[in-house]
């Protein structure tokens, strides 16, 4: 059972794109998994894995060893983009959408995919559909949505994008979504890249 969770690990890591993070220390603590610890910074587990080389068996670690923590910068941008999404719908009396961070880090994964691998399209060569990529992530829903966009280089100006496109505003203002996850990710030739994913669960 240990060897099927440490090769699902590897092979999901090789899937996910890489990136360069600012890192804190963590200090384990007795009863810690590395889950236990990704679900408590909001980072997924396969980011940890990823920055703490070091740990040759994921399934196992020890209180007061130390792991790196990677601090996602692109959270800030992504968080904004969703406080702009719930003006919109607090301004037509729509209830706000909660922020699912593990939705954002699909959606972020998602963006950094187009970025990479050069081409903008609701389906990727990597994750397929986006329905798809959500349920390969082990996200359960009853709808789904997303919304991308390239080029613009704040929250609120992608936003703006967004609303001003019939088929993008209807995901924002949707009354039959409920959670809301943002991806960014900056660079390629784009400049910027964003996905909005949204789900009903």
């Amino acid at each position: 059972m240990r060897k099927r969770f440490i090769l699902f690990i590897i092979m999901l890591t090789l899937l996910i794109p890489t990136s360069t993070y600012a890192q804190t220390t963590y200090i384990v603590k007795p009863g810690d998994s590395m889950w236990k610890i990704a679900m408590k910074h909001q980072v997924g587990l396969s980011e940890i894995i990823r920055a703490n080389p070091h740990i040759k068996n994921p399934a196992l670690i020890y209180p007061n060893q130390k792991l790196t923590i990677p601090d996602i910068s692109e959270k800030n941008f992504e968080t904004q983009v969703v406080k702009f999404v719930n003006h919109e719908r607090a301004k037509r009396g729509l209830k706000p959408l909660e922020h699912n961070w593990e939705l954002s880090r699909v959606a972020r994964h998602k963006s950094m995919d187009m970025r990479d691998r050069r081409y903008f399209s609701h389906t990727s060569p990597t994750y397929g559909s986006p329905f798809t990529m959500i349920q390969n992530y082990g996200i359960r829903y009853s709808a789904a949505g997303e919304n991308i966009a390239m080029g613009q280089s704040t929250p609120q100006a992608v936003v703006q994008s967004w609303m001003n496109r019939s088929g993008h505003r209807a995901n924002i203002l949707s009354a039959n979504f409920t959670e809301i996850g943002v991806g960014y990710a900056k660079g390629g030739t784009g400049g910027h890249y964003w996905t909005q994913l949204f789900i009903r669960k």
